[in-house]
């Protein structure tokens, strides 16, 4: 945004002194005075005393330009101006324009309270006073009123461009604040746009895709045709969620989500002994994780439902067996992963009222990333999920769910 109040000006007050070409206008200044005094010495034939005082009040009158701020540049200037003016009626042309700088200098970077806002009336009374009272020589008398005229238009014209300059900061500033405002509002709505994709629509689409291949599966005498129209649209359910969740990753990425959840890591298969611990220390029940054949790299997307099924459907045997014993087995293939999570607890009810949404979350990850899931009595007796995961989610389609343990396992 720059310096404030007019760029070199904001870091002129400060500092205290001005800027380097002031300052070398003011030496400059201060040479020519000494020069017009030493001249004005010769022709008039002055004394020696007369001479160095005038040339003393010449750089007085000037070299404040350089070496102090506005306010007192100005006071110390203007008064050595009407007192030159009053003891020797002359004053020097390099002084006179000093006067008109500097009270151009008040107006442009002086203070804008104070005493400082005084120094230019009490400049024009000063002057006008010199040129009424003093009897001066006539053409001392006109370079009193001009002076006292030009003073307050010159500090004017310096408070005119002072206030273009603050007004051009001040609607960049205001342009700047709207654009960063547009930025983080945009920024939200993005971040929502986000959270609705994966909250609602992917929900959605993600029960197209289960029911279309349960229809498929369950539906008895289905002509073929119709068998591959569901088919195709389970298919086209799960690229639309491919498609979304690379979306969802380029709004994520867009938004700069800092939440603390979005920092976090998404858990993974390797923080199983955790899960399976906080299960332990919760439930005060058996838990045993099975890990069969060599692990190999999962896609992380197949990771993350692998974790949640795991962790749905211990929460779900809490919920139902409590108190039961589980066995979570991970079998690692070339191809897939298998999961298997039995309990030995009741089993499903002999006469569910409805639909569990816990299993149905869980059908809906498996189908997500191109798998399958089923759930039903074990065969040893209580409750078993078995999910088969593909190790990349573009390898496996979704794979059928067993028609039984759909119509049981959709109870729990």
């Amino acid at each position: 945004m720059g310096l404030t109040s007019g760029g070199w000006a904001g870091k002129e007050r400060q500092t205290g002194a001005g800027p380097l070409p002031l300052k070398v206008t003011g030496v400059l200044l201060g040479g020519a005075a000494t020069a017009e005094s030493i001249g004005r010495a010769v022709i008039s034939d002055w004394s020696l005393s007369n001479v160095s005082v005038f040339c003393l009040l010449g750089l007085a009158g000037t070299l404040p330009l350089a070496f102090l701020p506005p306010a007192a540049a100005a006071a110390c200037i203007c008064a050595i101006a009407v007192l030159s003016l009053a003891g020797f009626h002359a004053l020097t042309v390099a002084a006179s324009c000093a006067t008109l700088i500097v009270f151009y200098r008040l107006g442009r970077t002086g203070p804008r309270h104070g005493g400082a806002l005084m120094l230019t009336p009490a400049a024009a009374v000063s002057f006008l006073s010199l040129a009424l009272f003093s009897n001066p020589e006539r053409e001392v008398g006109i370079l009193t009123v001009v002076l006292a005229s030009l003073a307050p238009a010159a500090a004017w014209a310096g408070a005119v461009q002072r206030g273009h300059i603050d007004a051009e900061q001040h609607g960049a500033a205001r342009q700047a604040i709207m654009g960063r405002l547009m930025e983080h509002t945009a920024r939200g709505e993005r971040a929502r746009i986000a959270r609705e994709l994966h909250d609602v629509v992917a929900h959605h689409i993600s029960i197209i895709a289960v029911q279309a291949e349960t229809a498929r599966l369950t539906t008895p005498g289905m002509p073929p045709a119709g068998a591959q129209r569901l088919s195709e649209i389970g298919d086209a359910a799960r690229a639309a969620l491919t498609e979304m969740r690379r979306l969802l990753g380029v709004l994520r990425e867009d938004t700069e989500i800092k939440d603390t959840e979005d920092r976090r890591p998404q858990p993974s298969l390797s923080q199983l002994n955790e899960l399976l611990d906080d299960v332990r220390n919760t439930n005060r029940s058996g838990t045993r994780l099975i890990m069969r054949g060599r692990p190999v790299p999962l896609d992380s997307g197949i990771e993350l439902a692998a974790f949640r099924i795991v962790q749905e459907a211990l929460t779900n045997a809490r919920r139902h067996a409590p108190g039961a014993a589980v066995d979570v087995e991970l079998v690692y293939t070339k191809e897939a992963l298998l999961l298997r999570i039995r309990d030995n607890g009741p089993g499903p009810p002999a006469a569910p009222s409805g639909a569990g949404h816990g299993l149905l979350g869980m059908r809906e990850r498996a189908a997500a990333v191109g798998g399958r899931l089923s759930a039903g009595a074990a065969l040893s007796g209580g409750f078993l999920i078995e999910a088969t995961l593909p190790a990349r989610v573009e390898q496996s389609p979704l794979s059928a769910v067993d028609t039984v343990n759909v119509e049981t396992g959709s109870m729990r």
